[in-house]
């Protein structure tokens, strides 16, 4: 039985990620590092902060001859904070989907603790989920590894198995399948590619949802006593 729904924010209740990707290929493309758009998504998005700058530097050294992210990160930084600030949205229907669940709630993001906050708190999300909002900073390990929704079901007095994952991301879906929880694939935000679907599959997702006007009916039917 599934007592717990653990949300990703980033392109799940947040519109973050479309935001985020205009950013950062526009500032590693500066540094002469560009990357097929799919390609991309699937190998970055969904990483810790510090995870992302090792895995820039990784690949910088291996095409540029050079690392880079002591180059980027300060103005990666103010960038990617001037532009959520100025033209973040909620995933059309998160607020609505959120408040029609009667599940304890959590988020378990990738994000700094910060900007998690700030983000939650500017599409007016964040009293939903609080205290139980956990990003990348209170744990040793970030996504891929399941430490960080392991934290959440453990914070919330339940077991992994009876947790349900909301996720967006290839590296979101391993971490939560590894931690021994179920999770959904999904698919609303502005940053999906027609292949990312398929690659959420492959990673362990047991279905897919296209937005929260699907996922909200099978949320509130999760919180009645026959819900699967």
């Amino acid at each position: 039985m599934i007592l717990a729904v653990i949300f990703d924010c980033d392109g799940v209740l947040v519109d973050s990620e479309i935001l985020a990707l205009e950013v950062e290929l526009a500032i590693l493309a500066e540094q002469g590092l560009q990357f097929e758009r799919e390609d991309y998504v699937t190998r970055f998005m969904g990483l810790s902060h510090q995870s992302f700058h090792d895995e820039i530097d990784r690949e910088a050294q291996a095409r540029l001859g050079r690392p880079i992210s002591d180059v980027i990160r300060d103005e990666l930084a103010t960038r990617l904070r001037q532009t959520m600030i100025a033209r973040l949205t909620e995933v059309p229907g998160a607020g609505a989907a959120v408040a029609g669940t009667g599940l304890l709630k959590a988020v378990a993001s990738s994000s700094t603790r910060e900007g998690l906050e700030r983000k939650l708190r500017q599409v007016g999300l964040w009293d939903y989920f609080e205290p139980h909002v956990y990003s990348a900073d209170h744990v040793a390990q970030a996504k891929p590894a399941p430490d960080l929704f392991l934290h959440a079901a453990r914070a919330l007095g339940v077991d992994p198995g009876e947790c349900l994952v909301l996720e967006d991301s290839v590296n979101g879906v391993i971490a939560a399948k590894r931690a021994g929880m179920r999770v959904w694939g999904f698919l609303g935000g502005g940053h999906v590619h027609a292949r990312l679907g398929g690659r959420l599959m492959a990673a362990g997702a047991e279905r897919l949802v296209q937005g929260w006007r699907d996922a909200a009916p099978l949320l509130a039917a999760l919180n009645t006593p026959s819900g699967r």
